[in-house]
């Protein structure tokens, strides 16, 4: 398996359950070393509660059995199965890394998207229970709301048109990634034809993203002003990046509230 296809069959997995799905250790390791460390580090797999069952090593049946837990006086556990099959067998012990699984969720999967895109997560709901807004992604020609649709495989949708997230995985120098130039053609391409996403909506979240660039570049250069000339007043410095372009009209009380945060 290439690590690629790792994370491919992952995605494959969540879109067929229509939500969160577990990956046993067991299963992890058979998966190239590479792509389980990307996985685990970019937070696409997340340590789960320790498995409720487990394949029985008591014998070559290989049963899948329910996994009994108890404390030990020492404040260690044992974890064990209690085998109902086999009149020469009771309790079978089992090792506590049988049991370590791991688990992928759509919000870790948002949250991945936005990352490899560079993209502010939208706190924005959407009207469907099948799709999830991730944020507003720019392209060339204009922004659209980029969303992650969950109806039998993951895509991404900007606008009425989609791509799956499978075609879109990238693997590059021992991280995964999304495939940025092909996203941001989709959104420079796609009409803004779904009612989901309306254009007064779009406009707000596109404003609220240039006032949090603003605010941004406000706080970045108060800190260089304060280093060139050290010593002067908070006014002082407000009033200051109040007579540069960098104020787009604001004034020095407004700027001098918003520096500082």
């Amino acid at each position: 398996m290439a690590a690629q296809a790792a994370l491919i069959e992952l995605l494959a997995r969540v879109g067929a359950q229509g939500g969160a799905v577990l990956v046993t250790a067991a299963e992890l390791a058979q998966w190239p070393a590479p792509a389980a460390a990307a996985l685990k580090k970019q937070k696409l797999l997340t340590r789960a509660s320790p498995a409720a069952s487990a394949v029985c090593p008591g014998c070559a049946n290989e049963c899948v059995m329910p996994v009994h837990t108890l404390a030990r006086a020492d404040g260690t556990a044992a974890s064990f199965i209690v085998c109902d099959k086999r009149d020469d067998t009771n309790r079978v012990t089992v090792a506590a890394d049988q049991l370590l699984q791991w688990r992928c969720d759509v919000p870790a999967l948002c949250q991945f998207v936005a990352a490899g895109l560079d993209v502010r997560q939208s706190t924005q709901l959407s009207s469907s229970d099948t799709l999830i807004n991730i944020g507003m992604l720019r392209g060339d020609k204009r922004t659209q709301m980029l969303a992650l649709r969950l109806q039998h495989e993951l895509a991404l949708t900007a606008g009425n048109s989609t791509i799956p997230l499978a075609d879109l995985v990238t693997f590059v120098d021992d991280s995964f990634g999304v495939d940025a130039a092909v996203v941001r053609q989709m959104v420079d391409t796609a009409p803004p034809a779904d009612p989901r996403h309306t254009p007064s909506t779009a406009r707000r979240e596109v404003r609220k993203l240039e006032t949090e660039t603003m605010y941004a570049s406000w706080q970045k250069a108060y800190r260089a002003l304060r280093k060139k000339n050290p010593g002067k007043s908070v006014v002082w410095y407000s009033q200051q990046l109040a007579k540069t372009p960098l104020a787009q009209g604001r004034n020095a009380s407004t700027i001098k509230k918003h520096m500082l945060t």
